[in-house]
């Protein structure tokens, strides 16, 4: 099979990867990729959101599946654009994909169909929204842009004051654009933070092993919300018996409600949840693999991703057993100086071969770029370092040690992932 990968981050060279792992994967194009992935795959330089010259590339090229990554061209119809030109396409279509491009569509759903979550207002109004954070005068308190903001677009504001501000940055500002139109102010929820990737086709949904993601840019949670500094798996938070809860109050109910409002979600579901002492709630959905999620649970997956992939389609994920490996997964996030604000790029970075390999772990890049024969920084997270072991222990000293040896000006990392609670 010739198949093409859309994006050009560290899941989308985690997905690869395992992609690679096939006998039925042939050929393998990414599109626009980076520098870790250009080693793996030919890179095609088409924009993540051009669906004219995306489609036009997969005809010309007789692509037999398009695995589409990030959350903007899903939110955009990219899989639709393919669907119409009879392209196998994995991920969901626009109208399904709402469940992330509208946090205000996924508060509602859930209200609607009491998948338990945080309690929460919407507003189109600044003023009506600091009057009710006023109002109810409790802190702290999330507020969040409706639409897409590449993971930044939640504040936890800690006083009144802070999130009044938020509400102008983001509603009068533009901080985020247009995603700020509308905004959800919902109560901080506390516990265990959960991530759960779920494949699933519509009908039925297979959970992937759990993983736990750190987000502040600093040790002990300190710092900006980021994209994601680094994540283990398995999340030690989630036992047995609050797996079989999130599946019956959540999982199967999401899947459920979105049939019921027209819109079957087929691929990859991404459950961001919190394990609060009233039990599991949803913190968010995403409409795709988690990053840096993605980048410790694909190296645990044991069953062919391209056989789950076509089951997904085909809509025949119920006979299919997907199999993980035992073990334990930590991923390390290399950034750059500076990162989530202001960063430079273009920094030669050291100590890797000519496939971004250390020993004992696995380089995905994530913002890199290939010159010469040599690798540069090109974004803000730049590398997702991870190793598989035995135990987590083990991952993250394998991980850490990797690190280790690879050097850029201005490298950042956390020191303490897996570590913290």
């Amino acid at each position: 099979m010739k198949i093409l990968m859309i994006g050009s981050g560290g899941r989308e060279h985690a997905l690869i990867k395992k992609l690679l792992e096939s006998p039925k994967c042939t050929k393998l194009y990414c599109a626009p990729g980076n520098g870790g992935i250009s080693r793996d795959a030919e890179t095609v330089n088409i924009g993540v959101m051009d669906k004219e010259s995306m489609v036009k590339f997969a005809k010309d090229n007789s692509i037999d599946l398009v695995f589409v990554a990030p959350d903007d061209p899903l939110a955009d119809g990219m899989v639709d654009a393919m669907q119409a030109e009879g392209i196998r396409a994995f991920g969901p279509n626009a109208k399904a994909a709402v469940i992330e491009a509208s946090k205000v569509f996924s508060k509602n759903l859930m209200k609607k169909y009491g998948i338990p979550t945080a309690k929460y207002e919407v507003f189109d109004d600044a003023n009506k929204a600091i009057e009710y954070i006023k109002s109810e005068n409790t802190t702290p308190v999330v507020v969040k842009a409706d639409g897409l903001a590449l993971g930044k677009g939640v504040i936890i504001a800690q006083t009144i004051d802070e999130a009044v501000n938020a509400v102008k940055s983001i509603m009068e500002d533009k901080q985020f654009g247009d995603s700020g139109n509308n905004i959800v102010v919902e109560e901080f929820l506390t516990g265990p933070e959960v991530s759960v990737l779920a494949f699933t086709d519509g009908k039925c949904v297979k959970p992937m092993v759990s993983s736990k993601d750190h987000k502040r840019a600093y040790d002990n949670d300190e710092g900006l919300n980021t994209g994601g500094m680094g994540t283990i798996s398995p999340n030690p938070y989630y036992t047995d018996e609050i797996a079989t809860e999130c599946m019956e109050t959540i999982f199967k109910p999401t899947i459920a409600a979105m049939n019921a409002e027209g819109r079957p979600f087929k691929g990859c579901l991404y459950f961001g949840l919190m394990i609060t002492p009233n039990g599991p709630k949803v913190i968010e959905y995403n409409a795709r693999f988690g990053d840096p999620e993605a980048q410790v649970v694909l190296p645990r997956l044991k069953t062919d991703l391209v056989d789950i992939c076509e089951a997904v389609i085909d809509e025949k994920l119920s006979d299919l057993n997907i199999e993980w490996y035992d073990g334990a997964a930590a991923c390390v996030v290399m950034a750059s100086g500076g990162y989530p604000v202001t960063y430079k790029k273009g920094i030669e970075m050291f100590g890797m071969d000519g496939n971004g390999q250390v020993d004992g772990a696995v380089v995905y890049h994530a913002g890199t770029k290939y010159e010469n024969g040599k690798f540069y920084t090109n974004g803000g997270r730049v590398l997702g370092v991870t190793s598989t072991a035995p135990t987590l222990d083990e991952a993250l000293s394998k991980a850490y040690a990797a690190v280790d040896k690879i050097k850029f000006d201005g490298a950042h990392f956390r020191t303490d992932i897996g570590r913290t609670k």
